[in-house]
């Protein structure tokens, strides 16, 4: 073979000091994301039909790992569903919540697929539950035979419009937040709002914080919506008992989770490290692991965009009137300004220095421009953070007297 350099689809050899091969191929990614309320009505034939990769056909499989919770109030009914259509399923009932989602309950996962002898082609694992339990289920079968597909029908709000419509799973280890995970899009995320008709109202307020996040970021006018009709559709609990509340509820749900996907597809691998969507993620990871089991997920991602709301006065990026309306926007949708773990100085310069590492040496902390806009910034200082730290507990001691859910001024 010649000495030099030749490419063939993608294959590139070179023999000027011997040989030494490059491969370079690319692997598309195609994801549903899918609306479908009343999923396991008998007559309702989305889950049959809305994965065209893997269609459910009467006489066939499945194995189904349901969140206990979900377990106790819809197992009967999402058992009749499939008996009716005919399919035959083995049932993991699983705890999932933030101080289980350990490597244990991969393991559990990946013995069911292994007992179930599952066919990685053409049977999907089914994950039914909130955000730990698919980021549980995702993660494994990421793992299995170096990737089995799975379908995702989250049952709270953060599993609805966060983690249920990207591509990232994992567990937490040691004291880190998801520190074992992998990118393994579901085949097809089901979205059936049915299931926040049984969730208490903290619950609503935790799948908020992640639509806040993207209003800031993202939306004045979804912040608006949040304003105007957040804590109407908080008490609904997204379920439209009212025209006005129907209509309230289908935009804040679908411009959020629009406004997220439209985020989300240049970059799932993240390979650009600046993300407007890691806003309230970078303080959280370490509030929340040291909170535990104290905040919720959103309750800590709402603390730190409280937080970065008092850096964005402080560097006049924020006015005091808009930060104003952003604290009681957190405080009407049911949502904490301040955790006592704050109180630890050093716990948010541990949180940056570990933010530091995950994106490459440098901050890239987003900030809030005003409402609905942000930039990035590399040069946040201890002394910054403790000074915004008492902006943040002045505006917490001014509403702490006044009940959750409650919108100051009003």
């Amino acid at each position: 073979m010649q000495s030099g350099t030749q490419f063939t689809q993608g294959l590139r050899l070179a023999m000027d000091d011997g040989p030494a091969w490059t491969v370079e191929a690319v692997r598309q990614v195609r994801y549903h994301v899918v609306g479908s309320d009343h999923l396991f009505s008998t007559h309702n034939t989305d889950l049959l039909d809305g994965c065209p990769e893997a269609p459910l056909r009467a006489g066939e499989r499945r194995l189904v790992v349901i969140d206990e919770n979900v377990e106790k109030l819809h197992g009967a009914r999402i058992r009749e569903y499939f008996a009716f259509h005919d399919v035959r399923i083995t049932v993991l009932v699983l705890r999932a919540d933030e101080t289980v989602k350990q490597w244990d309950a991969v393991s559990r996962v990946v013995d069911a697929m292994n007992d179930f002898g599952i066919d990685r082609r053409r049977e999907p694992v089914i994950a039914i539950g909130g955000g730990v339990l698919t980021d549980v289920v995702g993660f494994a079968a990421s793992l299995y035979r170096r990737g089995t597909p799975y379908i995702r029908i989250p049952t709270t709000l953060i599993g609805l419009v966060d983690a249920g419509v990207g591509v990232k799973t994992g567990v937490n280890y040691s004291s880190g937040k998801n520190r074992l995970g992998t990118y393994a899009p579901a085949k097809v995320t089901f979205l059936d709002r049915s299931f926040l008709r049984s969730l208490d109202l903290r619950h609503i307020s935790n799948g908020l914080a992640e639509i806040l996040k993207m209003a800031l970021i993202r939306s004045e006018d979804l912040f608006t919506l949040l304003e105007t009709h957040g804590p109407a559709v908080r008490a609904d609990r997204f379920q439209g008992s009212t025209g006005t509340l129907a209509r309230a509820a289908d935009a804040i749900f679908a411009d959020s989770i629009h406004l997220m996907l439209e985020e989300l597809q240049p970059n799932l691998w993240e390979s650009a490290l600046e993300r407007c969507v890691d806003y309230g993620h970078t303080f959280s990871p370490t509030i929340e692991m040291h909170a535990l089991p104290e905040l919720l997920h959103g309750e800590a991602v709402v603390i730190d965009m409280a937080l970065t709301t008092a850096l964005g006065t402080l560097r006049g990026d924020v006015s005091q009137e808009e930060a104003g309306r952003i604290f009681a926007v957190i405080r009407a949708l049911g949502l904490p300004l301040w955790s006592d773990v704050l109180e630890d100085r050093g716990l948010l310069e541990e949180a940056l220095r570990d933010t530091v590492r995950h994106r490459d040496g440098q901050q890239r902390l987003p900030l809030p421009v005003g409402i609905g806009r942000h930039r990035f910034v590399n040069d946040v200082e201890p002394a910054e953070l403790e000074a915004a730290t008492r902006v943040l507990r002045q505006a917490h001691e001014a509403v702490r007297h006044l009940p959750a859910g409650t919108l100051v001024g009003a």
